[in-house]
């Protein structure tokens, strides 16, 4: 995908603690960059409501993580990192991130989320959807 098609860009530098000895991102760090940026996703649908932040934050749970490698990001890169909601189900949600460098597309990747209480699932509210088909390019699917 393009960086046009994603909602949500987020920049990152690459930390010093992220590199292994060859000065390259640590492979599990890809996890934790593409959780900042649906983090931030989150905050730009609440926009502002802390309330309601914390009520979504409290019931979407990750169940399937995948990253895909293209190319690695090193030592104080300027990455983008870039998600969308991809796929809404009932009770679960993909989201698919992409991180760049400049012109470079390193990483790609896919979480599913489910919306959960007491350890079942549970339709995604209403609320929610409208929030997430008003701040996606592309309707998810």
């Amino acid at each position: 995908m393009s960086l046009e098609e994603f909602s949500l860009i987020h920049p990152l530098r690459v930390r010093w603690a992220e590199a292994d000895m060859q000065g390259v991102v640590f492979n599990a760090h890809y996890l934790a960059y593409f959780d900042l940026a649906i983090t931030e996703y989150w905050r730009m649908l609440a926009a502002g409501d802390q309330a309601w932040l914390h009520e979504t934050f409290e019931h979407l749970f990750v169940v399937k993580a995948t990253v895909d490698f293209h190319a690695p990001a090193r030592f104080d890169d300027e990455l983008q990192v870039a998600t969308r909601c991809s796929r809404l189900g009932r009770s679960s949600m993909t989201a698919d991130f992409e991180i760049h460098r400049g012109g470079d597309h390193l990483i790609s990747g896919q979480s599913i989320y489910v919306y959960a209480r007491d350890s079942k699932s549970m339709p995604i509210p209403e609320d929610l959807r409208h929030r997430i088909a008003g701040f996606e390019k592309t309707p998810p699917g």
